[in-house]
């Protein structure tokens, strides 16, 4: 038997379920969104931190981490009780009109398939862009970088990011890719100056408050 045979087997069935479930549209949706939030999260706790003059990269790293993985767990878990229920009504709803029992066929495991394949998105998206968002202050750690320069970096890197989320919803929506991500960069920006501006007028008390968001959403 071919060694690649199994493989090739299970990515057949693989996109059957997802053209079966429409999973490809799910996942787009989950992961726009949530990585969104992840980005923004993050702008937050970096942007707390900064202006209550807690300047040491394992703060900003352990908030960090802290965040992702409450939101990647949250994403998983809630995604995929979410959709299970959601597909198990569906498929109730399509066996009544079927009048037969559908469990062990192909719409079961799609339907299985689709409440896991999201639940994964969900929780990774967010997850993602936080880590992305941590990287220069791991290497503020190891005196790559100094800590304001960090700041600047996952700054950039969190901008960069809901740019490119941006431009990707503008190619699906088959609009304008590059004015569709200015858009999500204007709203990173303007969230990031109100950031700025409450956490400015209260620096130590709002900024740590910020923080803790991180580490609970």
């Amino acid at each position: 038997m071919n060694l690649f045979e199994p493989i090739a087997e299970k990515l057949r069935r693989f996109r059957n379920y997802v053209r079966i479930t429409e999973a490809d549209e799910i996942a787009r949706r989950y992961f726009v969104m949530n990585a969104f939030d992840g980005s923004l999260t993050m702008l937050g706790v970096i942007l707390g931190t900064f202006l209550a003059q807690v300047h040491d990269p394992r703060v900003v790293i352990g908030a960090g981490v802290g965040a992702s993985l409450a939101m990647g767990m949250s994403g998983f878990f809630g995604t995929y009780m979410t959709e299970k229920a959601e597909r198990i009504r569906k498929l109730k709803k399509l066996e009544r009109a079927m009048v037969t029992n559908l469990d062990e066929t192909v719409w079961d495991d799609a339907s299985s398939f689709v409440s896991f394949w999201a639940a994964i998105v969900d929780g990774a998206s967010p997850a993602a862009a936080a880590i992305i968002a941590i990287f220069p202050f791991v290497a503020a750690e190891f005196g790559a970088v100094d800590f304001r320069s960090a700041v600047i970096l996952s700054v950039t890197l969190i901008f960069v990011t809901l740019f490119f989320l941006g431009a990707y919803l503008g190619r699906v929506s088959e609009e304008n890719a590059p004015l569709s991500g200015l858009r999500m960069l204007v709203v990173g920006v303007v969230t990031g100056f109100f950031v700025w501006l409450i956490s400015s007028s209260g620096a130590h008390s709002t900024g740590l408050t910020l923080v803790a968001i991180g580490w609970t959403c």
